[in-house]
């Protein structure tokens, strides 16, 4: 299991109404075509800031870690978005 976080400034948008007209796109993107769970867990008062969590699971640790930097690459290239950071995390049946 794996988690990332990405923190993301968002371009030319003025409200939270647009942020999500931003931001709710990447997220369906990176559902649909990854199969993973992911939401904007973070920056919610701020219009121009967008922290979007993402978790996958399998079996094996290097496909997950495959899956995570290809939502980070997807997110990297969105013009529309600055990624400011990204934080992978991997989990194995040992941690709590």
């Amino acid at each position: 299991m794996g988690a990332l976080e990405l923190d993301v400034l968002l371009g030319d948008v003025h409200s939270l109404k647009e942020k999500r007209s931003v931001v709710r796109p990447v997220v369906a993107e990176l559902r649909r075509k990854y199969e993973v769970s992911v939401a904007e867990a973070g920056h919610q008062d701020l219009h121009r800031r967008a922290l979007i969590g993402v978790a996958a699971v399998a079996a094996e640790a290097g496909h997950v870690r495959t899956v995570l930097d290809s939502c980070e690459r997807l997110v990297a290239a969105r013009p529309e978005l600055q990624l400011l950071s990204a934080r992978h995390r991997l989990l194995g049946p040992d941690d709590e």
